[in-house]
């Protein structure tokens, strides 16, 4: 027997016996408290001992209920008393606070130095210059919309990534949008549709449509360009996003049972109650480049002449390439490209799926960027980055490699007053976020959050511009990976991107030659089909490094 298992049959049989005969030889409550507590104890622990499915009661009846107490609540006393300012993922207490000082337009200050190991490998920094600039107002928005676009829009640097409503709760969608229309940026719907609290604020919008199809679909899933138009028309709608995968979980659908669908989520996303509603991995009208991009065409007719794009996490590169030879090959092109990072997002997922698949923002950014240079695409197509930003120094970093805008979700959740509980999936959200239950929700305040999610975006953007003028430079499209500084791990520095030759206008058209993967993978790229086998073995870039001869 455990000590613990031996401690119950004392206290069943010895501590009971004495707990009766103190309580006939003593008056008043406390006998009583003791016996009382002794009862219990031996009705749990015998349960335990002789019912129990888990081994740990079975072994250390009754206590085994405090480690479960315990280990309910390891996040938060992670979080609050043992983990230090820098090391918690996914976002750390410096850079959870700079939000929440933000966001509460409070001092974001620090005192005493960095906390950060400047010496650490991969460490990214910048050199700023002796000859500080002002950041153009002409330069603080930048245009979307390519040669087939009718209605271009003016987007911030910073936006509101992709989070939708029933993954978040019904005030939260309205601080975001309201937040948005304060802040003058816009606001993505993410797949589950455009909501009532997402048109509520007139706050700009860019409709994200799924692989659900949500909102513009019949009751089988098809799609539906009558209820599309009526939607994608709206004067709030400024852009539509077809989502390809997301960084959270790429390659992976979704199944939101029945007992789930509520008669206001089977409204907005045009979906019958009476089954289980099914989210295929890959989009049913974007089954291969070619008909992806005619689909684009086709939402650009129907919504008389929005920016069209599409959402992806990059995987295989030479499925990407593929796209690139289709958009060649049918002279249709996206307005704009929206990268998602592997390390995203508030999308619940499974753990190989998370931890395992698709390329980090930045070097997917990179890769796209120069895809569409070598490709003589990229004066046509914007791109977007999302994918963990917390600072400004992140939202640079992004369009140092090559986006031109980006997103964030989480760290505007941030601003709203998510405390990374990380109880997204489960209805839980002790902050009423991510939730759909009505008597957490009711506490966020959407006038006052708003104004939180407006002094976020302005006083990071102010922060940014702030930070390219550090630079020497007066707007930020003069930004350049090679201006983006990572330690190595001999201590010295690198520029980001020098390890791997960027390619130069129509590269990949020409068949130039060009050091690395890149001849190799335009090679296998095919425009009648996304899959590519991964043939080509990738090698150390440092261990390969010469330069263009020209």
């Amino acid at each position: 027997m455990t000590i613990m298992q031996k401690v119950y049959w004392i206290i069943a049989s010895l501590g009971n016996l004495l707990a009766i005969s103190f309580m006939f030889n003593n008056t008043g409550m406390l006998p009583s408290l003791v016996l009382m507590f002794t009862l219990f104890y031996t009705a749990i622990g015998y349960f335990d001992i002789f019912h129990s499915p888990h081994t740990l009661n079975r072994l250390y009846p009754v206590v085994a209920y405090l480690r479960y107490f315990l280990e309910s609540y390891r996040v938060e006393i992670q979080q609050y008393f043992i983990a230090n300012d820098t090391e918690e993922t996914p976002f750390n207490r410096e850079q959870r606070s700079l939000v929440y000082q933000r966001a509460k337009n409070v001092r974001d200050t620090i005192a005493f130095g960095t906390q950060r190991d400047l010496l650490e490998d991969n460490y990214l920094s910048l050199w700023q210059s002796l000859h500080p600039k002002e950041i153009l107002e002409t330069a603080k928005r930048v245009q979307i919309g390519g040669p087939n676009c009718l209605k271009p829009y003016q987007a911030s640097y910073f936006n509101i990534s992709a989070m939708s409503f029933g993954s978040l709760s019904a005030n939260a969608i309205e601080s975001l949008n309201l937040g948005a229309l304060k802040a003058g940026c816009y606001h993505n719907t993410g797949e589950g549709g455009v909501s009532p609290y997402h048109l509520k604020h007139r706050g700009d919008i860019v409709w994200q449509l799924g692989s659900g199809l949500f909102g513009c679909r019949d009751v089988e899933g098809n799609f539906n360009p009558d209820a599309f138009k009526k939607m994608a028309t709206k004067p709030q709608v400024k852009m539509i996003e077809i989502k390809l995968s997301q960084g959270a979980k790429p390659g992976h659908g979704g199944v939101l049972p029945k007992a789930k669908i509520t008669d206001e989520i089977a409204a907005i996303r045009h979906i019958p109650k009476d089954r289980d509603c099914v989210s295929p991995a890959i989009n049913p009208e974007c089954t291969t480049p070619k008909k992806l991009l005619n689909f684009v065409e086709t939402l650009r007719e129907l919504s008389e002449g929005k920016p069209i794009g599409f959402k992806l996490c990059i995987g295989n590169p030479v499925e990407f390439l593929g796209l690139c030879k289709a958009m060649i090959e049918t002279g249709i092109t996206p307005d704009f490209i929206t990268v998602d990072g592997a390390e995203g997002g508030t999308g619940a997922a499974p753990v190989e799926f998370s931890n395992r698949l698709g390329m980090m923002c930045l070097e997917a950014v990179y890769f796209v960027h120069n895809a569409l240079i070598g490709a003589g695409l990229r004066g046509k197509i914007k791109i977007i980055a999302s994918g963990k930003t917390a600072s400004s120094f992140d939202l640079l970093a992004k369009i140092a490699v090559g986006a031109d805008t980006v997103n964030a979700a989480r760290t505007m959740m941030m601003s709203l007053g998510c405390v990374q509980s990380r109880h997204c999936n489960t209805n839980m959200c002790p902050t009423g976020i991510a939730t759909q239950d009505p008597a957490r929700s009711k506490a966020i305040d959407v006038n006052a959050k708003s104004e939180r999610v407006k002094n976020y975006h302005k006083n990071t953007l102010n922060s940014f511009f702030e930070l390219v003028g550090s630079m020497g430079l007066d707007s930020p499209e003069k930004l350049q990976p090679h201006m983006l500084k990572r330690r190595t791990p001999y201590g010295l520095l690198m520029s980001v991107g020098s390890l791997i030759e960027p390619l130069q206008t129509n590269d990949l058209i020409n068949e130039n030659k060009i050091e690395g993967p890149w001849n190799e993978w335009w090679r296998m790229a095919q425009t009648e089909d996304f899959y590519s086998e991964d043939l080509y073995i990738l090698s150390p870039a440092e261990l390969s490094r010469t330069h263009r001869k020209d």
